[in-house]
């Protein structure tokens, strides 16, 4: 039996009036005993029912057809639009308008999740955002109600509790300018002063800076043997060298005693450079190696807010490395160590 599921309006109208013209011309070929006129209404019947239906197809499946992209594209259509739609582009197969339905339906799905995504990682950022502002200051608030209450008459004590607060504001303000930097990185307002240098000098003088934290922990810092060869780079020096900073204090932080802290510079594919900085502390369990790079975002809470810091300093690598149109990567395993490496853009003449 012909299946009619995937005929065309037009084929469907032929169909129909085949089927009508056919029986027609049976009954009047059985009345009259002449093939003449059984064929003579064969062929009227067969082309005013066509017709008849094909118009009428037209007239319903397309009217629908067309209410159905104007839900999809919530537009409304100018007159000059209209004329178009009506007269001049050629009109859509149902399988056509199917696939289209189907991409329409697809790509509302995708943004839906994507919303509940973004909604999560909102409603997870506010938490994070609101315990970060809320420790320090209830710290402060804690300190100045004892010296208020008495304790100012202790010098000991009132020293004591004015250099924690004073850590703490510190620690405020260095939450504001984190947060401001992301912003300012975001909304592409931080312009990019790029040069061509050395980034093996950048490295030694940031393992230089940090000198005082790596001899808490007798850690050593160095660059890996075959990487030492000058490589330069194009790039904004200062931004790559707060990257390379918050890398190599995260390191320090997370580093086990006596332990190592290496930079590695590869020259990949002739214009560009991966530049990494690999420590053997502590690792990074694998679930938490996609979520690293998210502002606030702490693999163990209460271990990260005793190391200090603002949960900030990954994110602004990321949007720094993004802002240079590069890529920034880890690699870690527990008890083992990490990698997290990033590409630059190699010398330009």
């Amino acid at each position: 039996m012909l299946n009619t599921q995937n005929l065309t309006p037009r084929q469907l109208s032929a169909f129909t009036a085949l089927v009508i013209s056919g029986s027609v011309a049976v009954g009047v070929f059985f009345l009259s005993s002449s093939w003449k006129y059984g064929l003579v209404s064969l062929l009227l019947v067969f082309t005013g029912s066509y017709l008849l239906i094909q118009l009428i197809l037209e007239k319903f499946i397309y009217r629908k057809i067309k209410l159905i992209y104007k839900f999809i594209h919530q537009t409304k259509a100018t007159r000059k639009e209209e004329v178009y739609f009506k007269y001049i582009l050629p009109k859509k197969s149902i399988d056509e308008v199917h696939e289209d339905v189907e991409r329409w339906g697809n790509k509302q799905t995708e943004e839906i999740e994507l919303l509940r995504k973004n909604e999560a990682f909102r409603k997870e950022f506010l938490q994070n955002l609101s315990h970060e502002f809320k420790t320090p200051i209830f710290a402060i608030q804690g300190y100045i109600d004892t010296l208020l209450n008495g304790a100012m008459d202790d010098l000991k004590v009132r020293k004591r509790f004015l250099e924690n607060t004073e850590r703490n504001v510190e620690r405020l303000v260095n939450l504001v300018n984190d947060l401001d930097e992301i912003s300012k990185l975001e909304r592409g307002e931080q312009l990019l002063l790029k040069q061509n240098f050395v980034v093996q000098d950048l490295i030694r003088e940031v393992f230089e800076s940090l000198s005082i934290n790596m001899h808490e922990k007798n850690m050593r810092t160095g660059i890996k043997k075959g990487c030492e060869y000058p490589t330069l780079v194009f790039a904004d020096k200062e931004k790559i060298r707060m990257v390379l900073l918050n890398l190599v204090e995260n390191s320090s932080k997370y580093g086990k005693q006596n332990g190592s802290i290496t930079a590695s510079v590869y020259k990949t594919d002739g214009r560009h450079v991966l530049v990494e900085i690999t420590d053997d502390g502590i690792g990074i369990e694998e679930e938490h190696l996609q979520r690293i790079f998210e502002r606030f975002y702490r693999t163990d809470s209460a271990r990260s807010r005793d190391k200090g810091g603002t949960g900030l300093g990954l994110a602004i690598c990321k949007h720094i490395i993004e802002a240079h149109d590069q890529a920034i990567h880890v690699r870690s395993t527990p008890d083992v160590g990490t990698s997290i490496g990033f590409t630059l853009e190699a010398r330009k003449d």
